[in-house]
């Protein structure tokens, strides 16, 4: 029997930079696409190839934040990024923006296809529309990211890296659209691999637990110091995730020390997924009482967050 004295719960270990860990040079000369590029998780993984060597081109909804989010990643890295307005529901959207960084690289290595939507809802309260959308934005979006992208990745040889989510692992209250919308993109990605290995292409998953620096995680915190600390036992390795853990796992995704490593899902969630029952709290009070979320969700006059794209009606 070991000791009654041993102390197991230690500190958490920080998020690192990718810098301590990875060569400064490590994608000078490749060029990533990035949909979902303007803001949060995609934003970051573009920064830490950028930080690598990289030149870039992030798709966004809104050409102003694109516009300021290619301006930051420039000024911050040193390297070009460029960005084009675009709706990744459009196919005709997704080939212009494609068109324009091959005007300006001349060639994709890397596609991160990120762009997503999302709010909160039971399958009761949900319209066939706000269902539709979401599918539309990730599902779709992602398979027209790759269909616009597919000659040019194969020529560089270059990889695919899709960011899903594990919310479709089990059953998780207020959140169908996504967990369909979600595993659509896992299953997208396994066939990709499996079509595109023999043209030397790989694809794989991200899918990331709760991020703390993101607009999902903050909207779902009721943000008082006592919840935050009690929340960090939900995670084996005692945290909530940082954009630098996610960017992380995609530099090496995208290194070549992943070079046979395709068809696969990366669950970047610190063991979260393994213990809990998902991120929506008080369960089955949540369902029975969608009353009962609304003070927990910040920013939003109901339970239905606005996390949605900008315009879509629901």
């Amino acid at each position: 029997m070991p000791p009654s004295n041993v102390q197991y719960h230690v500190e958490p270990t920080p998020a690192v930079s990718s810098t301590n860990v990875f060569r400064d040079e490590l994608f000078v000369g490749k060029v990533v696409f990035c949909t979902g590029g303007s803001s949060g998780i995609c934003k970051a993984i573009v920064a830490a190839l950028m930080r690598h060597g990289a030149s870039a081109f992030i798709v966004g909804r809104n050409a102003d934040k694109a516009r300021i989010a290619a301006s930051e990643l420039t000024c911050n890295s040193g390297r070009t990024c460029g960005y084009h307005p675009a709706d990744v529901r459009t196919p005709d959207n997704i080939k212009e923006a494609v068109r324009r960084c091959i005007g300006m690289f001349g060639k994709i290595d890397f596609v991160v296809c990120g762009a997503a939507g999302n709010f909160l809802s039971t399958i009761d309260n949900l319209s066939e529309n706000g269902f539709k959308t979401v599918i539309e934005i990730d599902t779709l979006g992602t398979f027209n990211t790759v269909k616009a992208t597919l000659p040019y990745v194969r020529e560089s040889r270059g990889a695919y890296l899709h960011i899903s989510a594990t919310l479709h692992y089990r059953g998780t209250p207020y959140q169908a659209h996504v967990s369909a919308a979600k595993a659509g993109v896992d299953a997208l990605s396994a066939v990709l691999a499996v079509e595109e290995g023999p043209r030397g292409v790989r694809s794989n998953v991200i899918a990331p637990g709760p991020i703390a620096e993101t607009e999902g995680y903050s909207r779902l915190s009721t943000g008082s110091e006592e919840t935050i600390r009690a929340s960090q036992s939900r995670y084996p390795l005692g945290r909530a995730g940082d954009l630098r853990d996610v960017s992380n796992a995609a530099i090496w995704l995208f290194s070549p020390a992943a070079n046979w490593i395709t068809g696969q899902v990366l669950a970047v969630d610190g063991g979260e997924y393994h213990v809990t029952s998902g991120m929506v709290p008080d369960y089955p009070q949540n369902v029975l009482d969608p009353d009962s979320m609304k003070g927990l969700i910040k920013n939003t006059k109901g339970v239905r967050s606005t996390l949605v794209p900008q315009g879509s009606k629901l």
